[in-house]
């Protein structure tokens, strides 16, 4: 039975490895990561950064700044729009972004 619960665990595991990949891959596609980097500050600030800054609760309001753009909170040089990225992709990205913490 302890093997079935470990089998289980590690399916969990790679699945949720799997999903991680998959949102840095459309992260990739939307040319975020022109100007973002997970762990440095390129353009943009690094994703762990604000993963650190932000919660669950301010998904919305940063999926609506991937769409619409912003200026600044994190310095002089405002983000562009994306309106190339639909709002379930931007849902996507802000989970992923904030996951990173």
């Amino acid at each position: 039975m302890k093997a079935i619960y470990a089998c289980l665990l590690a399916a969990a595991g790679v699945m949720s490895a799997g999903a991680v990949q998959a949102d840095e891959a459309l992260a990739k596609s939307k040319n975020c990561l022109s100007c973002h980097a997970v762990d440095k500050k390129v353009v943009g600030p690094a994703y762990k950064d604000v993963a650190k800054k932000y919660t669950a609760k301010d998904e919305p309001m940063l999926a609506k700044k991937v769409i619409e753009g912003g200026k600044g909170v994190w310095g002089p040089v405002p983000m562009p729009p994306n309106p190339s990225v639909k709002p379930d992709e931007a849902t996507k990205l802000v989970k992923w972004i904030l996951s990173l913490k």
